[in-house]
C-alpha cells in the first residue's frame, strides 16, 4: 500500500519552537482511499470561531490554510472526496476530526469509547474537546478495544473491508477511546501514535521533553497512568526497530517521513 505523510493543519504556539503539525495519513488501498485523522477541515479555515473556542485560537494560533486541509491534499493527487471510503479517527478531537465533514459519503471509525465520550460528556472538558457540529451527517462505524497481540500491544484489530495490514491499536489516555493506528506500508509498519505524545524526544532513550508541550500532555489527558504506561510502550517499540513510531504533532516527525 502506498502511505502519504500529510500536515493537514499548522500551529505556532508560544514556546514551541518551529510550531505543530497536524500530521495525517493518506493511504491507498484496492478498496479506495484512507484517511488517518483529517487536522482542521474547510469549515474551521472559513469560519473557525464557529467550531474553535477562544482559548485554544488564543493559545495555540492554528494558522487556518485552505491549502493544508485534507480535502486540498486528496485533490491535489487527482481524487475527489467521494474517493475517500473510510477515515480512521485516533480520536475526536477537533484538531483530529475537524475535516469530517468534508468526505459526507466515508464510513468514519472510532473506537465505542470515544464517540461514547463526544456524545455523553463527564466533565467540562469532554464538553469543551467535542464540538457537536463537527459530527454533524458523519457516518460513523465504532469497534471495541479487544482484538490480539501486536508488538506488546494488546487489543489490536482489523477492520472489516479494509487491508489486514490496517490495525487500530488502543492507546487510551488522551482520551477516553484514543487509539493508534498502524498501517503496514511498502517500507514496513508505520505506527500513527496521535496524542500519545506530542514530542518526539518522548520516544527516545532517553527521554526528553519540552515544558510547554509537557504541560499540553497533562492538560489535555483523560487517564494520566495509561497515557505515560503507553510513552513506556511506544519507546520500547520505538526502539526494537519493528516499527516506524511517530505522534500527530511533532513537524521534524513529519519533514523524515514525508
Amino acid at each position: 500500500m502506498k502511505v502519504h505523510h500529510l500536515n493537514c493543519a499548522t500551529f505556532r504556539p508560544p514556546l514551541v519552537a518551529g510550531g505543530l503539525v497536524a500530521h495525517c495519513l493518506l493511504i491507498e488501498t484496492d478498496q479506495g482511499l484512507v484517511l488517518v485523522d483529517t487536522g482542521f477541515g474547510t469549515n474551521e479555515v472559513i469560519n473557525p470561531k464557529a467550531t474553535i473556542d477562544g482559548l485554544s485560537r488564543k493559545l495555540l494560533k492554528p494558522v487556518l490554510d485552505i491549502t493544508e486541509t485534507a480535502i486540498s491534499h486528496v485533490e491535489k493527487r487527482g481524487y475527489t472526496a467521494d474517493d475517500v471510503r473510510h477515515v480512521l479517527l485516533t480520536h475526536l478531537d477537533l484538531d483530529h476530526a475537524g475535516g469530517l465533514r468534508d468526505f459526507p459519503k466515508a464510513t468514519v471509525h472510532v473506537l465505542d469509547t470515544e464517540l461514547e465520550a463526544a456524545t455523553n460528556a463527564r466533565s467540562t472538558k469532554e464538553r469543551a474537546r467535542y464540538p457537536k457540529a463537527q459530527r454533524d451527517g458523519v457516518k460513523f462505524e465504532t469497534h471495541k478495544a479487544e482484538g490480539e497481540d501486536w508488538f506488546g500491544f494488546q487489543a489490536v484489530k482489523n477492520i472489516a473491508g479494509l487491508p489486514e495490514e490496517v490495525l487500530m491499536v488502543p492507546l487510551i489516555g488522551h482520551t477516553r477511546g484514543h487509539t493508534g493506528i498502524a498501517v503496514k506500508s511498502d517500507d514496513g509498519w508505520l505506527l500513527h501514535a496521535g496524542d500519545a505524545y506530542f514530542y518526539r524526544g518522548e520516544v527516545e532513550t532517553p527521554p526528553s521533553n519540552i515544558f510547554a508541550l509537557k504541560l499540553t500532555a497533562k492538560q489535555t489527558e483523560t487517564i494520566r497512568e495509561q497515557r505515560l504506561s503507553n510513552v513506556e510502550r511506544l519507546r520500547e517499540l520505538k526502539a526494537s526497530g519493528e516499527a516506524e513510531v511517530f505522534c500527530a504533532h511533532d513537524p521534524v516527525e513529519l519533514a523524515r517521513l514525508a
